[in-house]
This record gives C-alpha cells, sequence and structure tokens, in this order.
C-alpha cells in the first residue's frame, strides 16, 4: 500500500477556489482501480493550507493516476508544499 501525505500552501484568498478546482481531480481519483482514498481539505488553523491525504492498493496505481499530473494554473497557485510517499507493508 502507498500513502501520499502532507500539506500544500496557496494564497489564503485563493484557498476555497483552489479546492473547488480540484474537485473534478478528487472524483476522478476516487473511480480511478486502486484508490482506497483521496482527499484534498482545508486546514482549520492555517488560512492557506491545504491538507493531502491518498491510499493506494500499489505505487502501480498511484502512477497510473499521476501520469497527467495536476494543470498548470493549479501548480502555479501553490506556494510552498511539503508531501511525502510512504509504502506500508501489512
Amino acid at each position: 500500500m502507498i500513502i501520499v501525505s502532507g500539506k500544500l500552501y496557496v494564497d489564503p484568498a485563493a484557498r476555497q477556489d483552489y479546492l473547488a478546482g480540484c474537485r473534478a481531480v478528487i472524483e476522478q481519483a476516487r473511480t480511478t482501480p486502486g484508490c482506497l482514498d483521496f482527499a484534498l481539505s482545508p486546514d482549520s488553523i492555517e488560512p492557506g493550507r491545504i491538507n493531502v491525504y491518498e491510499h493506494w492498493e500499489s505505487a502501480v496505481h498511484l502512477e497510473r493516476f499521476r501520469g497527467s499530473g495536476p494543470e498548470p494554473d493549479q501548480v502555479a497557485a501553490i506556494r510552498d508544499a511539503q508531501v511525502a510517499e510512504y509504502r506500508v507493508s501489512l
């Protein structure tokens, strides 16, 4: 299993619009084979922070989904990102 977890920072005034723009990606991820969970959510304390959580069956599933990557305007809006990938074995 793969867990992707971390945080993104965007302009606080733009966070709501950024998350609204990610809705289609979240919906797509959750219907992608191998995706066990996928969430981008506003942090309750830091106004510009977005929490990232993804749970995948395998690295293969994650890589298939990641093939296209984020849209250029989404990338441009990110001021900082601290996201890591963890391989979990049961």
